[in-house]
């Protein structure tokens, strides 16, 4: 016995033909279809992609920044100078800085190259005055001048001094070169314990 497939329906006399798709039609259904897929899909998959991208890079920009060593030239940004108490004074020029923060202590190098009236803007800036400076005094430890490689060991005179102060205020260390005795070169190291 052979088994028998279901019949469709006949169409009645009365009911008109159902219109059999075309090709054309079917096809560009079919394209409308895979459009609207790939805009589901892929344009947020596209967009993650390039967040990933710009989030990675941004990460590498960030770490290239912090794992540098020594200083780097130009001013510190304003926020830095208010937190550490160091204004650079006005005119300044080879003025350089770095900063290191870890669970213990963050410190501010900055160096630069001022006037006479500059060197005194500064160190009332500070709240001290070249009385304070003593002669031969070079108050940067060996483990700070390492890390931002200064020596002092050239022609001075050298005179330094440090300005303690009482929690959350910074400390400041500071050196200062008068071997031009017009324009001074100062160096500072301001550290402050979290």
């Amino acid at each position: 016995m052979t088994a028998s497939l279901p019949r469709q329906a006949a169409h009645s006399p009365d009911e008109p033909p159902r219109p059999t798709e075309d090709r054309r039609h079917r096809n560009r259904r079919r394209a409308l279809t895979l459009l609207i897929i790939v805009l589901l899909i892929g344009v947020p998959a596209g967009y993650l992609v390039i967040s990933a991208n710009q989030s990675r890079n941004s990460g590498k920009d960030k770490e290239a920044k912090y794992s540098a060593t020594g200083l780097t030239a130009g001013y510190p940004s304003k926020v830095q100078r208010r937190l550490y108490q160091v204004p650079v004074p006005h005119p300044a020029d080879r003025i350089a800085y770095y900063e290191t923060n870890n669970w213990k202590t963050s410190r501010l190098y900055v160096q630069f190259r001022t006037s006479n009236a500059g060197l005194d803007t500064f160190l009332a800036g500070v709240g001290v005055g070249r009385d304070d400076l003593k002669q031969g005094d070079i108050t940067i430890s060996a483990r700070d001048q390492k890390i931002t490689g200064w020596t002092f060991t050239g022609p001075g005179p050298w005179a330094g001094l440090v300005h303690k102060q009482k929690n959350p205020a910074p400390t400041q260390d500071i050196v200062v070169n008068t071997a031009d005795p017009a324009n001074p070169m100062v160096y500072v190291v301001s550290r402050t314990v979290p």
